[in-house]
């Protein structure tokens, strides 16, 4: 199924999402997103091992980089993660990016919502990693882990890439590594200059290749989404998410008409009319859209 979702026709995927959606918004939907090379592949394959301490149910949609000869994904995620391989609770998919920005995939809310409606009671997805752009996931997630490691000059990079408004836990991974001290007192430092409404963002620190500060981690997950149940915060959050779906969707129909009608609205001659000082940017764009309507 989520094959068909990442590559299947657009009304195959609309078919699929209208069965499912009514079954959805049970799990709790974590994000965890992160510069390259801080550990989150190997940081979520630790959690995964806490998770079903507990007898919770895993599923991981790890999106990768593409591959430039297919197009896939490089699975370079799903590697990390081979200790789960066995488990009939954990499921673990790779999604390749296919070059969109902000560190997810075009199909990504589509097959979170399938995994959601498999049942699953913990679902992750894991950025790419890609530096600054990875702040998408918070739109997606009840509870957005940001993972950074000490001596990448991450804590700094959070102050200029708006990090500290879309985390809700920080984890400085590879905590056994000089300098993960210092990495968390900065991130603490730097949420006091913001404004983050007073609340504290949980800092923790983990060594995920040791399995250490990982059942803390979890327990911080798992007291977040108790706070947003506790209040309307995931009513909210849930809210906004569906109005970001809906945005997008109307804006990808408005796209793909728009690609149809721009030979029948005579879109160079448009341009040609506004290079020439003939027409204005405006004017041409109200003509392409009323040969929209009109279609």
């Amino acid at each position: 199924m989520l094959t068909r979702i990442e590559d299947g026709p657009a009304d195959v995927v609309r078919e699929i999402v209208s069965a499912l959606h009514p079954h959805t918004g049970r799990g709790a939907l974590v994000g965890v997103t992160g510069a390259p090379g801080a550990g989150k592949s190997t940081l979520v394959n630790a959690l995964i091992g806490s998770w079903r301490a507990l007898d919770r149910t895993v599923g991981v949609l790890a999106i990768d980089p593409s591959s430039p000869f297919s197009g896939g994904a490089l699975l370079g995620d799903r590697v990390r993660m081979q200790d789960h391989v066995l488990d009939d609770g954990v499921f673990i998919r790779s999604m390749a990016s296919r070059g969109q920005l902000g560190g997810l995939s075009w199909s990504t809310p589509q097959a979170l919502l399938a995994m959601d409606a498999a049942g699953f009671d913990v679902v992750v997805v894991e950025t790419v990693g890609v530096g600054q752009a990875e702040v998408e996931v918070a739109a997606l997630a009840d509870t957005t882990v940001v993972v950074v490691a000490p001596g990448m000059g991450d804590a700094v990079q959070a102050a200029k890439a708006g990090i500290l408004e879309v985390a809700d836990v920080f984890c400085v991974n590879k905590a056994d590594r000089p300098g993960a001290s210092r990495t968390a007192r900065e991130l603490r430092e730097l949420q006091a200059l913001g404004d983050s409404g007073g609340i504290q963002i949980p800092v923790l620190l983990t060594t995920a290749t040791a399995g250490e500060g990982i059942d803390e981690l979890s327990e911080a997950i798992t007291d977040h989404r108790r706070a947003l149940e506790a209040g309307a915060e995931l009513d909210a959050r849930r809210r906004a998410r569906a109005r970001m779906q809906i945005s997008e969707l109307a804006l990808a129909a408005v796209r793909e008409r728009a690609a149809a009608v721009r030979g029948a609205a005579g879109l160079d001659e448009l341009a040609r009319a506004v290079a020439c000082r003939d027409l204005d940017p405006y004017g041409a764009a109200d003509r392409l859209l009323a040969a929209l309507a009109d279609r």
